[in-house]
């Protein structure tokens, strides 16, 4: 189980925040892109698409290396392992506290059906 600090946490999740960080990490998890691939579906500047993946970069979630004369953007996968962790984790927490009520609900409503002439 990858392990990750509060503020690692902060800066996926901020990161993540965004729908356009979210679709480039969408795209490459398809395979490495150059910037200008990523940013063909977008209606902005390649300078922001840039800054966008500055932001995934600073987050540990995409690196570039340099590939002759282009630097791809790679999708760092297993450093999402982390924010999937933590959300497994909250959802089992949620899903016992909404099973839980559930069983009062139930319990409840027969209950109420008990005390109808």
């Amino acid at each position: 189980m990858a392990t990750a600090t509060d503020d690692d946490l902060d800066m996926m999740f901020a990161a993540l925040a965004d729908r356009t960080r979210r679709a480039i990490v969408a795209h490459l998890a398809d395979g490495d892109r150059t910037v200008n691939e990523l940013a063909e579906p977008f209606a902005i500047s390649l300078q922001a698409v840039s800054k966008h993946i500055q932001v995934l970069e600073r987050a540990g979630l995409v690196s570039r290396r340099r590939d002759r004369q282009s630097r791809p953007c790679h999708l760092e996968v297993n450093r999402l392992a982390p924010a999937a962790d933590w959300i497994s984790q909250h959802r089992e927490i949620w899903g016992d506290r909404f099973d839980k009520l559930q069983l009062h609900l139930d319990h409840l409503q027969s209950e109420t059906k008990k005390d109808k002439p």
